[in-house]
């Protein structure tokens, strides 16, 4: 849960393997790159490095240099400071970081909200540079009185900008607490913040800093050998472990000695941990490094989960699901992992139950009504039915155990609908699905998706993409919900009737599918009441564990298919975000769309 490393510079005389094959040997796992005092290193030796330091899966991060700061007051000072914020970024890509670290900056006597407008404009220029690379800006907590940087102020950061990622300097939260991190407890609060105030994705791993030091009334004054202080690093492994927080933990000490002291207090805690703590077994086939482990104890044939707040009974988790050996248990550790950034996107919907009771491979069938044995704590929504004549009982998903229940039914696929339960007849968006028939290319989807880009752009809209998983892609325009389907689907409709005739040689509407082969078929029906379609962050039963996930525009070009699986999808969340985030804001309005396509005549 733990990866252990230490922060500084490969001596001379040392050649990059043997500097980290030592680190290896030593059980480091990670590394920073202390650039504190400029740029030793181009782009290109960055880019050496890091790809010999992933051929040992050490992972690399960089410490801006200590003048980056973001709350100087002169412009000319403020332009060098965004530069070298900017460039240590870019370093950052070339040697494979998910983050860099930087210092927000002396408060110089200001009011606090006048210093986070100033960082905050700052940070919209190196976004604007920099914020797609995929490399987290780390904000280090402050340390002493003078410097600028709660991790409340961080916080506030985060929430307006989605590349930022708390790093927490444990000494220094050690010191400006006057020295409150001394227990189990008091660790566990600050663990419990993080988890309350930002995003879950933004904390896997989390990136912190330790080191024992000395402090007094205005923080910290200096670091000291780890021992001669009141900082230890066991208290911080148990909550780590009792939250189950994953964190990348980089030594600052001044001297070997107290590098290996911390690292062997960490291993001894954590092997008291597994030796006194341990309860059943995990869930997944050891195939995928998950970021959540879910555990459970055999029970008559049945597994009972520990450690969620839910009640859930597993079955058959060794059970294979896809043919590359991914299990049952795989696929409910997946959904458990991948709760944070999921739920959001299922809140107050119906879901439709896509069940394939013996895996990717087989038999599989659609259920609305909600089977009888659900959980008594999973809410249903009740949705009447004209086929009917009566309600249908969806089931629907609010946390981790929902879905971890909706995997054990077998539902590799999530399918919510395109409404919320308050207004089912009312969708948060209208979505364009480009299916590619028979024959049809990759290639194709790419040029038909920007040419729906083109047409967006003229009317005003903007649109989200996502991969479906499969051998498509979705594009997610979000709307106000104020608009009924039928109108929503005019107007997808009405745009794909101006692709197709733009472009007939590869896009089709046509409903005959044999008349569809060699094109990329533009679905308007989707956007119809009850309709569902693969969630974004949705399993979908290949080969692979394919997910659903949401790409830049920018990247349309780069992307294969078969990228984003259940083993690959964590990397990317932890450095983009969930990039589907602006589709759960709605905000868009289709009056003057529908002016310019002549749809306010009909």
């Amino acid at each position: 849960m733990i990866r252990y490393g230490i922060s500084g510079m490969p001596p001379e005389g040392m050649t990059d393997e043997q500097f980290l094959d030592g680190l290896a040997e030593r059980g480091h796992g990670a590394y920073e790159l202390a650039f504190v005092k400029g740029f030793p290193w181009d782009e290109r030796r960055c880019a050496e490095f890091g790809a010999k330091a992933a051929e040992r899966e050490i992972w690399l991060s960089v410490h801006a240099p200590y003048f980056a700061v973001l709350t100087v007051q002169e412009e000319d000072k403020a332009i060098q400071c965004r530069a070298a914020l900017e460039h240590t970024v870019k370093l950052g890509r070339e040697l494979g970081s998910r983050v860099i670290v930087a210092h927000l900056g002396g408060t110089h006597g200001e009011d606090p909200e006048v210093l986070v407008e100033r960082i905050s404009r700052h940070l919209e220029w190196v976004g604007e540079k920099v914020g797609h690379l995929g490399v987290g800006v780390g904000l280090e907590t402050a340390g002493k009185e003078s410097a600028f940087g709660s991790l409340g102020d961080i916080a506030m950061l985060a929430k307006q900008f989605a590349f930022v990622r708390p790093v927490i300097d444990w000494a220094h939260v050690h010191a400006v607490s006057g020295g409150a991190l001394t227990s189990v407890e008091a660790f566990a609060s600050v663990i419990a913040f993080l988890r309350d105030n930002f995003a879950g994705w933004m904390l896997d791993p989390l990136h912190a800093q330790f080191t024992d030091n000395q402090f007094g009334d205005k923080g910290e004054i200096r670091h000291i050998a780890y021992g001669e202080g009141s900082l230890k690093v066991g208290p911080l492994v148990e909550a780590a472990h009792n939250a189950g927080l994953r964190m990348t933990m980089i030594s600052e000490a001044r001297d070997d000695e107290s590098h290996d002291l911390i690292q062997a207090d960490m291993i001894a805690t954590q092997d008291q941990l597994v030796e006194a703590g341990e309860v059943g077994r995990s869930v997944a086939s050891g195939l995928v490094d998950f970021p959540v482990e879910v555990r459970a104890v055999a029970e008559a044939g049945k597994f009972p989960i520990v450690g969620f707040d839910r009640r859930l009974t597993l079955s058959n988790i060794d059970k294979p699901f896809f043919s590359d050996g991914f299990t049952k248990g795989d696929l409910i550790s997946y959904y458990a992992s991948i709760a944070p950034v999921l739920v959001p996107h299922l809140l107050d919907r119906a879901i439709v139950m896509s069940r394939f009771p013996d895996g990717a491979d087989g038999e599989f069938f659609y259920e609305k009504q909600a089977p009888g044995h659900q959980p008594d704590w999973m809410p249903l929504a009740p949705i009447h039915s004209t086929v009917r004549d009566g309600e249908i009982e969806f089931v629907t998903a609010r946390d981790a155990e929902s879905l971890m229940w909706l995997a054990n039914m077998g539902c590799i696929e999530i399918h919510p609908w395109l409404s919320t339960v308050p207004n089912t007849d009312v969708p948060s968006y209208a979505i364009f699905d480009l299916d590619p028939a028979e024959r049809a290319t990759w290639d194709q989807v790419v040029s038909v998706a920007k040419l729906l880009k083109v047409a967006l752009d003229q009317l005003g809209l903007v649109g989200y993409l996502k991969t479906s998983g499969a051998t498509g892609l979705h594009i997610y325009v979000p709307l106000e919900p104020i608009y009924d389907f039928t109108r929503v689907r005019r107007l997808v409709e009405r745009l794909g009737q101006l692709l197709t005739a733009a472009n007939p040689d590869d896009i089709t509407m046509e409903w005959d599918i044999p008349k569809r082969t060699g094109k990329v078929f533009v679905d308007a029906n989707q956007n119809v009441a009850g309709k569902t379609i693969a969630s974004v962050y949705s399993v979908r039963p290949r080969p692979g564990a394919p997910v659903s996930t949401p790409i830049r525009w920018e990247e349309i070009d780069d992307v294969n298919v078969d990228d984003f699986t259940i083993v690959t999808i964590w990397d990317r969340i932890s450095r983009h975000g969930d990039l589907f985030a602006q589709v759960l804001k709605g905000g868009q309005t289709i009056e003057a769309a529908e002016r310019e396509l002549g749809l306010d005549e009909t």
